[in-house]
């Protein structure tokens, strides 16, 4: 990234507004999961797992994304505990997502319960069966989705605070791009006099 460039990278863009809408369906469908027994619970399992899977892959691309294409700096007039609040949720935001499917996948497989993620295509089991594993592992499932969920909130009240009280250019890095200049086209100069 261009010193001194405002805005996040066509991929990162694409992949934080990619994954924005599977976060917040993912914590939906999870809520809906434990709250219903009717028949919409299998369904919202068959949903959950592969959609799990997909965040998980796409969560490893964005960090190499990351990587590779530095983000823009903060404001310089931003509070040092913001800096270190912005920096550490965003790390935490990271973990979480990486953490969450792998911990799903590794509950199903010390369950002893296959992760289908569509006909004909199985997980294998990466962890050995284990009921007193299984029962950990739910209950980190469970809090640490509640955790994601209060990371999610925060983040949207950090980029509504920025977008709308701030306006200090935080929100718009992630929101649009730069707006491309076209340098071939002359200026128009007046040469009435």
């Amino acid at each position: 990234m261009k010193a001194g460039q405002a805005h996040f990278s066509l991929p990162a863009r694409f992949f934080h507004w990619l994954m924005a809408p599977l976060v917040v369906a993912m914590l939906f469908i999870g809520v809906g999961m434990v709250a219903t027994v009717s028949r919409l619970h299998l369904t919202l399992i068959a949903i959950h797992r592969p959609l799990g899977i997909a965040i998980l892959v796409l969560v490893v691309v964005r960090v190499i994304v990351r990587i590779t294409h530095r983000p823009p700096p903060l404001p310089s007039d931003m509070p040092g505990w913001q800096r270190c609040l912005a920096h550490g949720s965003h790390g935490l935001f990271y973990l979480l997502l990486f953490a969450m499917p792998l911990i799903g996948w590794s509950m199903l497989s010390a369950g002893g319960f296959p992760v289908h993620m569509f006909a004909g295509l199985d997980l294998p089991p990466i962890v050995p069966q284990s009921p007193r594993l299984y029962a950990f592992l739910r209950g980190a499932h469970t809090w640490l989705a509640m955790l994601l969920f209060v990371t999610f909130l925060g983040h949207l009240a950090a980029a509504m605070f920025h977008g709308l009280i701030r306006r200090d250019g935080v929100f718009s890095s992630m929101a649009r791009g730069q707006r491309r200049t076209n340098s071939a086209v002359e200026p128009v100069v007046d040469r009435r006099g």
